[in-house]
């Protein structure tokens, strides 16, 4: 018999909320209330989801826009939602729901700075999944 303890809930959402806080931290300054705007949540609510000390989970409903707006790798995409299934086994199936998308490349002119193009390109991605949220909805 193992002297493990299996972990508890309150640590496999702490888990995953530490991936979330260490990719944030590693973002330009700005995307906390980037990524709120896109939720459509207060700044708060980002503090609240990505500070492990508190146990309130992750909506599975926004895990696949919080991956898209704050940009993740694919490495820190694949351990966030391996740590999320552990926590949440039973969401496995919204997410897989949700994950159902399709690519559209558009051609924007070049705005001369790094920075200004990818303002534009987060710009238009979190229009366009929030286009598609309120079709879903109707």
């Amino acid at each position: 018999m193992s002297t493990e303890a299996a972990p508890d809930s309150q640590d496999l959402i702490a888990a995953y909320k530490a991936i979330l806080r260490d990719v944030l931290d590693k973002r330009p300054s700005g995307m906390r209330q980037r990524l709120a705007e896109a939720l459509g949540k207060n700044r708060s609510f980002i503090t609240q989801i990505a500070n492990p000390a508190y146990q309130t989970p992750i909506p599975a409903q926004h895990v696949h826009s919080i991956i898209q707006v704050c940009h993740f790798s694919a490495q820190e995409r694949d351990r966030f939602l391996e740590a999320y299934h552990r926590a949440h086994p039973r969401r496995l199936l919204l997410l897989k729901e949700r994950e159902r998308s399709r690519r559209l490349t558009l051609m924007l002119p070049d705005l001369g700075s790094e920075q200004k193009n990818r303002k534009l390109d987060t710009l238009l991605s979190e229009f366009a999944e929030k286009v598609a949220r309120l079709i879903e909805d109707i």
